[in-house]
């Protein structure tokens, strides 16, 4: 089961989110995001874990946790879809007065 997590501290780590789910079951990853351009978090990320059982009660203890200061919120994550798709950037198209 893939877990939502978000509301995280720009201070927690994967292993510390690794370390409090495991608490539930077994996590087969961990992924805090980062912003691209500056390599900081964004304050969310992903854990999976290997059975839906686990995750579910992971998420009942978690969701609304307080984790460094934050309450954290744990979901369960929806499937990646195609998203909005550009078809050329800003610079390309030309105006016309």
């Amino acid at each position: 089961m893939n877990i939502y997590v978000s509301n995280l501290s720009f201070n927690t780590g994967e292993a510390e989110l690794e370390k409090l789910f495991s608490t539930y079951g077994a996590v087969n990853s961990v992924k805090i995001i980062n912003d691209k351009e500056t390599g900081r978090p964004r304050g969310f990320g992903f854990v999976e874990m290997s059975s839906e059982e686990e995750g579910r009660n992971a998420i009942s203890a978690l969701d609304g946790k307080e984790l460094e200061g934050r309450n954290m919120c744990a979901t369960v994550a929806r499937q990646k879809t195609e998203g909005f798709k550009s078809i050329g950037s800003r610079s390309n198209h030309s105006k016309i007065w």
